[in-house]
């Protein structure tokens, strides 16, 4: 299996590190960066010499939102997969944020295990689309 080159952009130091070391210890993920506002994630997703495999993202952020991301990566030919983890997974939302591009919701409270799940199948070069969205 590959180790899975993750982007995560969350503003929260407590929840970005647990988020590390959980995946880190449970999938082959290997995390290149981390972002806690929009304007730095934006930054660096469209800068076509940073290349990640999947980006990690937050709706709520220091500065800007994860749909700001969405929309300002949404249609760019970097081929990487892009997760919303929020504890505002509402239905609204999760159809907002899948109009945007993401590739999957899940909700921080209580899809975490899923989200484990999501990450190994991509890693073990899978699409992961055997999953509800």
């Amino acid at each position: 299996m590959q180790k899975l080159k993750t982007y995560i952009v969350e503003d929260s130091p407590v929840i970005r590190q647990s988020l590390i070391a959980t995946l880190e210890e449970l999938v082959p993920v290997e995390v290149i960066g981390t972002a806690e506002d929009e304007l730095t994630a934006v930054q660096w997703l469209t800068q076509s010499d940073n290349v990640c495999d999947l980006v990690i993202i937050d709706i709520f952020l220091k500065g800007g939102s994860g749909l700001g991301v969405l929309r300002a990566v949404n249609g760019l030919a970097q081929p990487y997969k892009l997760v919303v983890l929020s504890n505002y997974a509402t239905q609204d939302i999760r159809h907002k944020c899948l109009e945007l591009g993401a590739d999957r919701v899940f909700d921080k409270s209580n899809e975490i295990d899923a989200l484990i799940l999501y990450c190994g199948q991509l890693a073990a070069g899978e699409t992961g689309s055997g999953l509800p969205a």
